[in-house]
C-alpha cells in the first residue's frame, strides 16, 4: 500500500496515504472512515468522467471498502449514486442504488432518491412504476413514509393517471403514518369524481345498492294524498356516495386511532436511522416497549417491517437480532427467514468478541439437520477467539450429541493442549473435561483424577477450584462412606486455603461451602472447626492467621504487618466479577509485591517505555521520572526538583520551592525504611512505607473518579499512569476499552496506578526521591481540581515531617 498511488496532486495523494494509513491501523473507527471518504471526494477538486483514471478507481475502491463495513449509511450510498453518475453515466449510479437498497431495504430516504432518480432519467413510464411497487413494499408501512408516497404521487400526476392517482390513495389511507389526515383530505375530494366502481370493490357496492333498494321508495305528501315517488338513478348514486363517504370516514377514524396509539413510541425515536455511536437507555427501552406492542396487535406484517426498522437503528445489539429471530422462528414455515436474520447478524453487525449470536444460530443449524455447518459455525468463531471458553463447551457439547463422549474429550483435549488457549480457559475446560466424565460418564474415580492430576497447574483459576470443591460436596456418601468423603472434601478446601492463589473473597465464598457442610454433614468434632473458620474468614484481619501467613513472604504472620497496603490495612484490590468468571487473576499485581511473577495470561511481558531526561544527580533514579502527560497541553516535568504545569511554576506554598540548604540535614540522613506510623516528624528523617501508602492513594482515587465520567476521561487517565512507569518494569494491566462501562474503566486506572507505585518504590530510596514522587501526586491532585485531596497530602506531610512537611515539596 506504501507504493499505492491514489491520484491527484502530490499533496492529495500524500494525505490519503495518511488517512488510508489511519484507517487500516483502526478499521472501526467511523472518523477516520469519514475523513478518507470526503478526502477521496475531493480529489482534483471534484471527479468527473474527464477527471484521471487512477483518482476515479480509488475513490471508488474507498467507497466500496467505506459501505462493505457500514453499509446501513443511506446518505452515503445516495453520494455514491451521485459521484457514479458524474463519472460513468446512468447505469453505472443504477447498479449502486441497486446495491444501497439491497443493502438497506427500508431506507425511506434511499428509495425516494433511487426512484426520483429513475424518474428523471428514464422515459419508460411502467419500469418507474414497477421500481415504485418494489419501494412500496419495502417502505411503504413506515411511519415516515410520507417523502416516498410524495414522490410516487407526484410521477402519476405528471402521467395525469388519476385512476391510479386514486387507487394509490387508497392504499395509503389505511396506514398509520405521520400524515395521514393530509392524504385522506385529498382521497375525500377525489372520491366525489370518480366513478362508483373505482371508490370501494365490487361486492360492497352491491351491497349498499340493495340496501338503498330496499328500503323502498320514499313518500310525498301532495294535499290530503301520500304518493309514493320512485326513486331514479341519480338518486340512488347519490345516496350511495354519501354512504360510501361515511364509510371512508370510519376508514379514516381506524387509521387515526392506530396513528395515535403508535405515536406513544413513534414520538420517542430519537434517532431513527443508523449511526455506530451508542443509544441511550431509554431509547433501547422504547424499542422493546415499541416491538412489545406491534407482537400483541398480531399483525405480522408490520411486525416484521418493525424489527427491519429497529435493526438499523440498534444494528450493533445483540439482544435484537436474537429477539427477532427467535420471533420468526415461532412464525410457521420461516426457516430461511430465521437463517436471513442469523447470517446477516453474524457477518455484518454482530463483532466476533460477542459470540453469543453465532452460537445461537448454530444451535439453529443443529436444529434444522445441518451439524456440519453448525461445527464450522463454532470452528469459525473459534479461528478468533480460540480460547473462548463458552464456545469450546459448546462445541464440546454438541460433538457429544453427535458423536458419543469420546468426541467432546476429545474435543477438550484438543484445545487444553492447544498453544492459543491461555492457562485460564485451559483450567476452566479441565473442570469441564472432568464434569462431562462425573455427568456424563458416571465415572466417579476418573472425573476426581482429572482434578487432582492438575490442580499444580491452575492455582490460580476461580472456575477450577470451584468446579472442584462442588465436585466433592456433591459425591452421595452413606455412614460408612462419609470419614472418607470428609477427607477428601476437607483437603481440598486445604488447598483452597493454602496452595490456591485464589481472590480473598473467592477463598471466602468457597469456604462458607464448606462450613456448611462441616454443619449439615460434619462429627461432632465439626463445631470447633466451623468457629475456627468463621475465626479466620469472618473475622478482623488482625486474627486471620492463615491469610497473614500467607501474605508473607517468608510464610510469617508478623511480616504481614509491614505489607498492608493502603489505608484499609489490606493489599487486595477491587475485583471484577466479570473477569473472575473468565478466568482472569486480577491479583498479579500482589502477587508480584509477595516475591512471585505470573505472567500475562498470553505469557509474554509488555515493557512500557518512559522517556528519560539529564539529571545531575545520577545516584538518585527516581530523578528520571521526567515527564507525564496528563490531557492534551498539561504536562507535569521535574527538572532539578522543580515542576511547572504549562510553563508556570506551581508550589503549594507562596514562598517558593525550598533550598538545599533548608533540606540538608534531611536529605543527608541515612536512608532507612520506617515501616510503622508515628505521629509526628518522621524519626529516621525518611517517609515510612504506610505514608507513602496513605499519599499514593490520594492521585488514585481522584483519578479513579475521573475515570468514571467517560471513555476519554478514563483513557486520558491511563495515559496518565502509564507514562509514569519507570523503565523495565511491565505493564500487565489492559487498557479499558471504550464502551466497557463506568466500573471497569476504575478498575484498569486503580490496577495500573498501582503497579506503577510498586515499580517506582523500588526506585525511591532518600526522601529527596520520595518528596519528588509526592510533589507528582499533588501535581495530579490538583490539576483534577480535588482541593480536600491537596489538604489531605499536606496533612500527612504535617504529620510525617512536622509544619515544614508542605513546603518541601517543590
Amino acid at each position: 500500500m506504501a507504493d499505492y498511488s491514489f491520484g491527484g496532486t502530490e499533496e492529495e495523494n500524500a494525505e490519503l496515504k495518511k488517512l488510508n494509513a489511519e484507517v487500516l491501523e483502526d478499521p472501526d473507527s467511523f472518523e477516520n472512515w469519514e475523513k478518507l471518504v470526503r478526502a477521496a471526494e475531493g480529489l482534483e477538486g471534484g471527479l468527473n468522467r474527464n477527471s484521471n483514471p487512477q483518482s476515479i478507481v480509488a475513490t471508488r475502491e474507498i467507497y466500496d471498502r467505506f459501505l462493505a463495513k457500514f453499509p446501513l449509511l443511506f446518505g452515503y450510498w445516495k453520494k455514491y449514486a451521485d459521484l457514479e453518475f458524474s463519472i460513468a453515466g446512468t447505469e453505472a449510479a443504477e447498479l449502486v442504488y441497486e446495491r444501497g437498497v439491497a443493502s438497506i431495504t427500508n431506507s425511506v430516504d434511499l428509495w425516494t432518491n433511487y426512484c426520483a432518480f429513475k424518474v428523471e432519467t428514464s422515459h419508460d413510464s411502467d419500469v418507474i412504476r414497477e421500481l415504485f411497487e418494489r419501494g412500496a413494499s419495502c417502505v411503504g408501512l413506515d411511519f415516515l413514509a410520507h417523502p416516498f408516497w410524495d414522490k410516487y404521487l407526484e410521477f402519476e400526476e405528471r402521467l395525469e393517471a388519476y385512476d391510479r392517482i386514486f387507487a394509490i390513495l387508497d392504499r395509503v389511507v389505511h396506514i398509520p403514518m405521520h400524515q395521514y389526515a393530509r392524504y385522506f383530505e385529498r382521497y375525500r375530494q377525489l372520491a366525489q369524481s370518480r366513478p362508483l366502481q373505482e371508490l370501494l370493490p365490487a361486492d360492497t357496492l352491491a351491497q349498499f345498492r340493495a340496501e338503498i333498494e330496499n328500503e323502498g321508495p320514499a313518500t310525498v305528501q301532495a294535499g290530503s294524498q301520500q304518493i309514493k315517488a320512485e326513486r331514479g338513478e341519480l338518486e340512488i348514486e347519490r345516496e350511495m356516495r354519501t354512504r360510501i363517504d361515511n364509510f371512508h370516514l370510519e376508514i379514516f377514524a381506524r387509521t387515526q386511532t392506530e396513528t395515535t396509539k403508535r405515536w406513544t413510541y413513534e414520538s420517542e425515536v430519537k434517532r431513527p436511522y443508523f449511526h455506530v455511536t451508542e443509544l441511550d437507555e431509554g431509547q433501547l427501552v422504547n424499542w422493546r416497549k415499541y416491538l412489545d406492542f406491534e407482537e400483541v396487535e398480531g399483525d405480522h406484517l408490520r411486525t416484521q417491517f418493525l424489527y427491519e426498522r429497529c435493526l438499523v437503528t440498534c444494528a450493533y445489539y445483540d439482544e435484537f437480532w436474537l429477539r427477532y429471530a427467535r420471533y420468526m422462528l415461532a412464525q410457521q414455515g420461516k426457516e430461511e427467514e430465521v437463517r436471513n436474520i442469523y447470517q446477516r447478524a453474524s457477518m455484518l453487525y454482530a463483532p466476533i468478541s460477542r459470540p453469543a449470536v453465532r452460537l445461537q444460530y448454530a444451535y439453529f443449524e443443529e436444529m434444522c439437520n445441518r451439524v456440519e455447518v453448525a461445527k464450522d459455525i463454532h470452528q469459525a468463531v473459534l479461528v478468533n477467539l480460540p480460547g473462548h471458553i463458552e464456545t469450546i463447551v459448546s462445541l464440546a457439547n454438541l460433538s457429544r450429541r453427535h458423536g458419543g463422549l469420546e468426541a467432546a474429550i476429545e474435543v477438550y483435549k484438543t484445545y487444553v493442549e492447544s498453544q492459543q488457549c491461555d492457562i485460564y480457559a485451559k483450567a476452566a475446560l479441565v473442570a469441564e473435561w472432568a464434569r462431562l466424565l462425573w455427568k456424563v460418564k458416571g465415572s466417579v474415580e476418573e472425573a476426581r483424577q482429572v482434578f487432582q492430576k492438575n490442580q499444580h497447574w491452575y492455582l490460580d483459576s476461580r472456575p477450577f477450584w470451584i468446579n472442584y470443591l462442588m465436585f466433592e460436596l456433591e459425591q452421595p456418601t452413606s455412614a460408612e462412606t462419609e470419614p472418607t468423603q470428609y477427607q477428601r472434601i476437607k483437603q481440598v478446601h486445604e488447598d483452597i486455603r493454602r496452595k490456591s492463589h485464589l481472590p480473598p473473597l473467592t477463598i471466602k465464598d468457597l469456604t462458607h461451602y464448606y462450613m456448611v457442610y462441616l454443619l449439615e454433614r460434619g462429627t461432632k468434632d465439626a463445631a470447633k472447626e466451623y468457629l475456627t473458620l468463621d475465626r479466620e474468614v469472618n473475622g478482623p484481619f488482625s486474627v486471620q492467621s492463615v491469610m497473614k501467613a500467607k501474605l508473607a513472604e517468608d510464610g510469617k504472620e508478623a511480616t504481614t504487618q509491614r505489607r498492608m497496603m493502603m489505608e484499609n490495612g489490606h493489599p487486595g484490590v477491587e475485583v471484577d466479577e466479570a473477569a473472575i468468571r473468565r478466568g482472569e487473576n486480577p491479583y498479579t499485581k500482589y502477587y508480584q509485591q509477595q516475591g512471585e511473577q505470573p505472567l500475562p495470561s498470553n505469557g509474554q511481558r509488555t515493557t512500557v517505555k518512559r522517556e528519560k531526561t539529564p539529571s545531575s544527580d545520577e545516584e538518585e533514579p527516581s530523578d528520571t521520572l521526567s515527564k507525564v502527560e496528563l490531557t492534551p497541553g498539561w504536562t507535569l516535568t521535574v527538572v532539578d526538583g522543580w515542576t511547572p504545569i504549562n510553563g508556570r511554576p506551581v508550589s503549594s506554598s507562596a514562598r517558593g520551592p525550598p533550598s538545599d540548604q533548608e533540606l540538608e540535614p534531611l536529605l543527608n540522613s541515612p536512608a532507612q525504611s520506617s515501616d510503622e506510623h508515628v505521629p509526628g516528624p518522621e524519626q529516621d528523617h525518611k517517609l515510612s512505607g504506610l505514608t507513602m501508602n496513605q499519599l499514593v492513594n490520594i492521585p488514585i482515587l481522584a483519578c479513579r473518579r475521573r475515570a468514571a465520567g467517560s471513555d476519554k476521561e478514563a483513557a486520558e487517565m491511563w495515559d496518565l499512569w502509564t507514562n509514569m512507569l519507570p523503565e523495565g518494569v511491565a505493564g500487565s494491566i489492559e487498557a479499558p476499552v471504550a464502551g466497557c462501562g463506568e466500573k471497569a474503566r476504575q478498575q484498569a486506572v486503580v490496577w495500573l496506578a498501582q503497579d506503577v507505585y510498586g515499580g517506582l518504590l523500588q526506585e525511591v530510596q532518600t526522601l529527596r526521591a520520595q518528596l519528588k514522587l509526592v510533589t507528582i501526586w499533588r501535581d495530579i491532585v490538583e490539576f483534577l481540581k480535588d482541593d480536600e485531596g491537596v489538604a489531605k497530602i499536606h496533612d500527612l506531610l504535617i504529620r510525617a515531617l512536622g509544619e515544614d512537611g508542605p513546603m518541601m515539596l517543590s
